[in-house]
């Protein structure tokens, strides 16, 4: 059972790791402002889906446990990014941007969990 789950949630984060990475480079491809702009969608984008998908009660009664785990564990964990996330801070901070810092820190914590609430409801 465990092997089934570890191997769900390896394939899971390939995905989400790739997707993540090719969403990231097609974004800031257009994207050629100081604001890490990639990393703040797809973490939000990923707050969504998260809710959506994992936690939303149709989806719940949809989708087998270890689906739950490649998915919810596997690719969101892979395709939202904490660590980028902070280093992208750290690079603002080091450049004096430190309002751009604050706003990237409050709506990214703000919009990702409204967003995955939002998600995670009955509508």
């Amino acid at each position: 059972m465990y092997v089934n789950d570890a191997l769900l949630v390896g394939i899971g984060g390939f995905l989400g790791a790739n997707s993540r990475y090719l969403l990231s480079k097609i974004i800031n491809k257009y994207w050629k402002k100081s604001y890490p702009i990639a990393t703040f969608l797809i973490n939000i984008l990923g707050s969504f889906l998260l809710g959506l998908v994992v936690m939303h009660p149709v989806a719940s009664k949809i989708l087998q446990a270890d689906l739950k785990y490649g998915i919810g564990i596997g690719f969101m964990g892979a395709f939202t990014t904490f660590s980028t996330f902070e280093f992208e801070v750290l690079q603002l901070v080091e450049n004096k941007k430190i309002f751009i810092a604050s706003l990237y820190i409050v709506l990214s914590f703000l919009i990702g969990f409204i967003l995955a609430w939002f998600a995670s409801q009955n509508i």
